[in-house]
């Protein structure tokens, strides 16, 4: 199979570029794909495609630009001139843009492909539905909601008309299929990107210990709670901590953490990391006595709680919306807060800085949570899936536990 991949790619900053690169690394070991065709976002630096492990044939071909209204052009010329057997789509809702026109044009493009007779699947990481519209940074006026709404339905209509539309949570299927009727929605877990060779070591380095949280911050994903929460947990137990917040403001609310860390530069211990290389993540998640998920809505299914799993490592979540739900699907454990709760959050640190044995009992959780779905076997299901639209044997089963097609 020659399979297109229409994505952001490192060293690209658009949402969802990490996750291409991870399943980019799959695919290319897999027997079945003759070569990758990466149609991915115009960046400056070189893209990262420089694997040790041994495989497939990569092509890079930069045909669109965030917030470019020519992106569907571009991109189905390109599609025309490379002629893959296949394409997968690795989106969201804003993967195109942040301008609604370009974000709707690009979203457009599974149909092309449809229209083309080219099979095509469609990875949608978040639906509107399941948006908090107003914590998520796009609008808090209720009428706008309305417009965002009708917008986003019409745009996910579009995107079902693609061959499969792979989600990550089976609430989503459920949703899609009773909302819009469709029967072409199947779930495939959003997997782990790096499964150590070992079983993590669940001791910690010498010094403070690290309360660490990871991710673009500003919208829905705000670390003044965190930062308020630590101190409260230091003054009551005495202990030496110090916050790490890794990471960038999300696009949508430029300067947010500069702002922060001029507003908290009177509080101790408090390190802002920014971007995190991929090749510096081991260490700022080994050297983490817990990860802190400092959210007041959920988005989608959290690659953060992956890797934080993949590293053995104890979480503190709040008690909300898809994280919940995404601890009950997959075994996922962690300590749960009240979102808007800074004394809620105090005692969900402290639980885990204060027990060694609940620390590591939830890491050693998580570690097994996290090595069930490894990007390789991931992989294999989106090849799977291909293989039943190219040879015309696609089926969906309804039931929950077999939506997963294998």
């Amino acid at each position: 199979m020659k399979l297109a991949i229409v994505t952001a790619y490192p060293p690209s900053k658009v949402t969802l570029n990490e996750y291409a690169y991870h399943l980019v690394k799959q695919f290319r070991q897999k027997e079945s794909i003759t070569e990758l065709i990466l149609l991915t976002d115009r960046t400056e630096g070189n893209k990262d495609i420089a694997f040790t492990e041994a495989g497939c044939k990569i092509t890079i071909k930069e045909c669109w630009s965030f917030n470019s209204y020519k992106n569907i052009f571009s991109v189905t010329k390109t599609i025309n001139q490379t002629q893959p057997d296949a394409v997968l789509f690795n989106l969201q809702f804003m993967k195109f843009g942040d301008k609604k026109v370009a974000a709707a044009l690009g979203l457009m493009l599974p149909l092309v492909c449809k229209l083309k007779n080219i099979p095509n699947i469609v990875l949608l990481h978040n639906i509107l539905e399941e948006v908090d519209l107003g914590n998520a940074g796009f609008t808090s006026n209720k009428i706008m909601q309305k417009v965002y709404g009708f917008i986003g339905s019409t745009l996910t209509r579009l995107i079902l008309q693609a061959d499969i539309v792979a989600v990550t949570m089976q609430k989503y299927v459920d949703i899609l299929e009773e909302k819009y009727k469709v029967n072409n929605v199947v779930l495939i877990p959003h997997g782990t990107f790096e499964i150590p060779t070992v079983t993590p070591d669940y001791k910690l380095p010498d010094g403070p210990l690290q309360v660490m949280t990871f991710g673009k911050f500003g919208t829905y994903k705000k670390v003044e709670s965190m930062i308020e929460a630590v101190e409260k947990v230091r003054l009551s137990t005495g202990l030496d901590l110090e916050v790490v917040i890794a990471g960038t403001d999300n696009p949508n609310v430029p300067g947010y953490l500069a702002k922060v860390q001029e507003d908290y530069k009177h509080v101790p211990q408090v390190r802002f990391t920014g971007y995190v290389e991929e090749h510096e993540l081991p260490t700022l998640f080994k050297e983490s006595a817990v990860v802190v998920f400092p959210y007041t809505s959920t988005t989608g299914s959290s690659g953060v709680l992956h890797q934080a799993g993949s590293y053995g490592k104890a979480v503190v979540m709040p008690d909300l919306g898809d994280l919940a739900l995404l601890v009950k699907d997959e075994g996922y454990r962690g300590e749960f807060f009240e979102p808007s709760s800074v004394d809620s959050l105090a005692l969900a640190i402290e639980s885990i800085v204060t027990d060694e044995a609940n620390r590591i009992a939830l890491g050693i959780s998580n570690f097994e949570a996290a090595t069930a779905y490894p990007m390789s076997k991931i992989a294999e299901m989106y090849l799977n899936n291909f293989d039943a639209i190219i040879n015309k044997k696609f089926t969906l089963v309804s039931q929950p536990a077999q939506s997963i097609m294998v």
